[in-house]
C-alpha cells in the first residue's frame, strides 16, 4: 500500500514523482529544492536561504504527514559545492533536536533549476 501526501506549503512537483509516499510505517519525501511554493520560483538568496526554504517545504511535507522533525530518520543532502557544508549544515542543524536523523551529504554536479542545495528525507510514522 502506498498512499500519496502534498501539501500547499511545499512546491508542487515539476515531474513524474510525488511529494511523498507513505508506505510500511515510513514517510518517503522526495528531494526538495528551494522552491517558493506559491510562485514556484528559485527564492532569492544565498545558500543559507535556500537550505531555510528547502526544510520549511520538508516540514510542511512532515505536517501533512501528522509528523515533524523529530520523525525524520535520514536525509539526504545533495550540494553543487562542498565549500556550502557549513553554512548548509548550520541551518540543517537548526530544525533537528537530538539525536539527528542520520544523512549523507554528497556534492553534484548541477541540481534543477541551477539551485545550490537539495534534501530528501525519510520519516518513521509508526
Amino acid at each position: 500500500m502506498r498512499d500519496v501526501v502534498s501539501s500547499r506549503g511545499a512546491p508542487a512537483a515539476i515531474g513524474p514523482y510525488s511529494q511523498a509516499i507513505r508506505a510500511g510505517g515510513f514517510l518517503f519525501i522526495s528531494g526538495q529544492i528551494p522552491l517558493d511554493p506559491e510562485s514556484g520560483q528559485v527564492v532569492d538568496g544565498d545558500v543559507a536561504a535556500q537550505t531555510h526554504r528547502v526544510m520549511q517545504s520538508l516540514g510542511a511535507i512532515l505536517k501533512a504527514a501528522g509528523a515533524s522533525y523529530d520523525h525524520v530518520v535520514r536525509t539526504t543532502i545533495f550540494l553543487t559545492d562542498l565549500a556550502d557544508f557549513a553554512l548548509v549544515n548550520d541551518v540543517y542543524g537548526s530544525y533537528f533536536a537530538a539525536p539527528a536523523p542520520t544523512r549523507a551529504t554528497v556534492q553534484v554536479a548541477a541540481l534543477p533549476k541551477g539551485v545550490s542545495v537539495e534534501i530528501d528525507a525519510i520519516a518513521h510514522l509508526a
